[in-house]
């Protein structure tokens, strides 16, 4: 039984007693306290969220944001051994990860800057995607109504699919929260050579004295490249979906300045098209984006336009 002391009071004087410190010298600490939670709070990297066989977070390349500057943000995926997510053109099966963006008023992000994939899957199904770890990169811009007597927090809801030999969906709700101030944004060293590496694996720009054209024959795109070079190495990835069979080899015949290779069409092709996108990667550090124009022989438009009357003779049968 605990019992209660009774007539012992602490002397007045020792109630009133003042610390050593300070008034002053206790201000100075409790601001730094503050100001030492401030950056916690405003670090560049989200708490990392699980997903399938992994975890994503949200990353942030500046130190803060300020209107009227761009920034830079990172979805970075971190995979365990043998599992991968998907491309832009997710290939044979999959679908890439989609972002629902939460932010303040005056913020707006831009479009997603994919790294070079990879071919993935077996002999009959090639995916394109990503395995062990990967960043999307996110440019965001603010604008003059941002204000900056807050911090903005940023919000991003990701849906993905993890897969090996089976496919996981998985959602991730991530938050990130960035000071907000007027003069422009700096580099933030602790994710500075996060971003470095990511940039090197984007697709950059051809150089201007490269040459592209592409042949439709009946089955095939004919891509010859004028690079000033020889090569013996390319893969293409088509940007889009059902024009290019993913998982038939891609012949490439080395040119004295160059390379022709041959891409097998898509079963699901069923209209000509007049531009071929996509990426070539040439090595493990090098990929452009191209669009090539096509050109089309006579006896390809008119089997074009065999398929497309049989389509329409269908319809009418169906439908009319």
């Amino acid at each position: 039984m605990v019992v209660p002391l009774r007539g012992r009071r602490a002397p007045r004087e020792a109630s009133m007693r003042v610390s050593p410190l300070g008034t002053g010298r206790w201000n100075a600490l409790l601001l730094a306290v503050l100001s030492s939670v401030a950056l916690v709070l405003c670090a560049p990297l989200s708490r990392a969220a699980a997903i399938p066989h992994g975890t994503v977070d949200l990353v942030a390349e500046q130190k803060w944001l300020a209107a009227g500057h761009a920034a830079n943000l990172g979805l970075r995926f971190q995979l365990e051994q043998g599992w991968h997510v998907y491309w832009i053109n997710p290939g044979d099966s999959g679908e890439p990860p989609r972002v629902k963006w939460q932010l303040p008023q005056g913020l707006a992000v831009g479009q997603i800057a994919w790294p070079a994939p990879r071919r993935l899957g077996t002999a009959s199904v090639v995916d394109f995607g990503y395995e062990d770890s990967v960043m999307l990169l996110v440019p965001i811009h603010a604008n003059s109504r941002l204000e900056s007597q807050h911090p903005a927090q940023l919000g991003a809801q990701v849906s993905v699919l993890v897969c090996r030999e089976m496919c996981i969906p998985g959602k991730a709700q991530l938050s990130l929260t960035l000071p907000v101030r007027s003069d422009a944004p700096q580099t933030d060293p602790q994710t500075e050579e996060l971003f470095a590496a990511t940039r090197k694996s984007l697709p950059r720009a051809t150089p201007s004295n490269w040459k592209f054209h592409v042949r439709d024959t009946k089955d095939s795109f004919l891509l010859t490249a004028s690079i000033g070079h020889p090569t013996t190495q390319a893969t293409f990835y088509p940007l889009l979906e059902s024009q290019v069979d993913n998982a038939a080899p891609q012949k490439l015949v080395p040119q004295t300045d160059g390379f022709r290779l041959t891409l097998r069409k898509s079963d699901q092709l069923l209209k000509p098209i007049k531009l071929l996108k996509g990426v070539l990667v040439l090595s493990a550090d090098e990929a452009y984006v191209i669009e090539a124009p096509i050109a089309k022989s006579r006896a390809v438009k008119e089997s074009y336009d065999s398929r497309t009357l049989s389509a329409r003779s269908l319809e009418e049968v169906y439908y009319k």
